[in-house]
């Protein structure tokens, strides 16, 4: 289910022992750490435990982390630093393979931390226009986007709706979504970039 509970709010149940909050903490924040960990280049079971000691690290210092705005940023170190761990237990005496130290990764890692922390903060911008949409049309762009791909008449018997309407609604989805402000932001934010990089390459 896709809810639209800003951080603190979630922070603050969870640390009060609200199961649903803690549960939507860990569903709006697993793509940063899954992304930090495809980044690392971890195997599949090497991801998963990682995946796993981040959640249970956060457990025991949910309390200690003053400001709930910077949690992405202490997943996303948490997180590194775990695959730093990992990559070093599974390293051979004979493999000259450089494992960066934890105490180095603001330095090496400064950049990949802005983009995960960019990324997350899309997938939480995303879930909660998605959360502002209708229930029936929440429901529709869930079933577009299921892996493997629906068909529409897969999504037409899923969701008893004729299939020649599944292709207009999609459109009206997407517009709602485009229109939706904090998208809106997002879409300016990134069609600026290329013209303040431009800039800054002039100065």
């Amino acid at each position: 289910m896709i809810t639209d509970q800003p951080i603190t709010d979630l922070v603050t149940r969870a640390r009060n022992g609200d199961q649903r909050a803690w549960d939507d903490l860990v569903e709006r924040y697993a793509p940063l750490v899954w992304t930090v960990c495809r980044r690392y280049q971890l195997r599949s079971a090497d991801a998963e435990d990682v995946h796993q000691t981040v959640w249970l690290q956060l457990v025991r210092r949910l309390e200690a982390i003053r400001d709930p705005a910077a949690l992405p940023g202490w997943l996303a170190t948490a997180t590194q630093r775990e695959c730093v761990r990992v990559l070093r237990a599974a390293r051979r005496p004979h493999t000259p393979e450089y494992v960066p130290d934890a105490e180095s990764i603001p330095d090496q890692r400064a950049g990949m931390v802005e983009q995960d922390l960019l990324e997350a903060e899309r997938h939480a911008v995303l879930r909660e226009a998605l959360a502002r949409l209708p229930p029936g049309w929440q429901r529709l762009i869930g079933k577009l986007i299921e892996d493997p791909p629906l068909t529409y008449a897969q999504i037409s018997a899923a969701l008893n709706i004729p299939v020649g309407s599944i292709g207009p609604l999609r459109g009206r989805c997407l517009d709602k979504l485009r229109a939706d402000p904090a998208i809106a932001a997002l879409i300016n934010a990134d069609a600026a970039a290329p013209a303040r990089e431009l800039a800054g390459q002039g100065q």
